[in-house]
């Protein structure tokens, strides 16, 4: 692991422990895996001003969306003036492309130290502890078993599904009659990129994975009626 992942991931470590111990009289077993989700929610609450941002500017997009499609059609054929009129169009209604991605792109560090904390066996100069914590007999630092399927991981695998299908059908609910073929098909396939994600990480950073996608999901149904 990176020297420079050493604190933040101690850090985690402590956090998710004290939650664990804490909570394990009333979730036995599963102490370290509600650890986790409480953690994952957590995380959102804190990111929920970025959340917020983002809805704001596809409700904005949405609105700008019949000006950007006569910016096309009136300079279609210069695609640099095109830039520049889009980009003026978004300076005065205070919105950005980009605001979408704030809240995926603020979860990055978080992701990437739940997933260090579980393929580390020594965090904080002692074994890790997390470890010895299981999902339906899985442990929670396994990676996807090559040859053998488990409980765990196929209710993993059926839950990211499930979310990915309703993600999916919402995204492209969102696409104005404008959206090409490849737009249309890139809002239905990429929501189960999660499941080619799964497939690589431990399952602790899967269940981080589920409980986040769930969240968003929930959130942008919730806000974006």
């Amino acid at each position: 692991m990176p020297s420079f992942l050493d604190a933040p991931v101690n850090g985690a470590y402590h956090l998710v422990s004290w939650i664990a111990t804490t909570i394990e009289p009333l979730t036995g077993l599963y102490a370290a895996a509600v650890a986790i989700v409480i953690c994952t929610i957590a995380v959102r609450l804190l990111l929920l001003p970025l959340s917020l941002a983002a809805i704001r500017g596809e409700r904005s997009r949405a609105v700008l969306m019949p000006e950007i499609r006569k910016i096309n059609e009136r300079h279609g054929k210069d695609p640099e003036r095109v830039q520049r009129e889009v980009a003026k169009l978004q300076s005065e209604s205070g919105t950005t492309l980009l605001a979408g991605c704030l809240p995926m792109l603020a979860q990055i560090p978080f992701f990437w130290v739940m997933y260090s904390l579980f393929s580390t066996a020594v965090v904080a100069g002692e074994a890790n502890q997390l470890l010895a914590g299981t999902i339906f007999g899985a442990p929670l630092g396994i990676h996807w078993p090559l040859f053998a399927s488990t409980p765990a991981y196929l209710g993993l695998g059926v839950l990211l599904v499930i979310v990915a299908y309703f993600s999916s059908r919402r995204q492209v609910r969102q696409l104005d009659d404008s959206a090409s073929p490849m737009a249309r098909r890139l809002a239905r396939l990429l929501p189960f990129g999660t499941l080619a994600t799964a497939a690589f990480i431990p399952l602790a950073a899967g269940l981080y994975l589920l409980t986040t996608t769930t969240w968003a999901l929930l959130e942008r149904t919730l806000l974006l009626r």
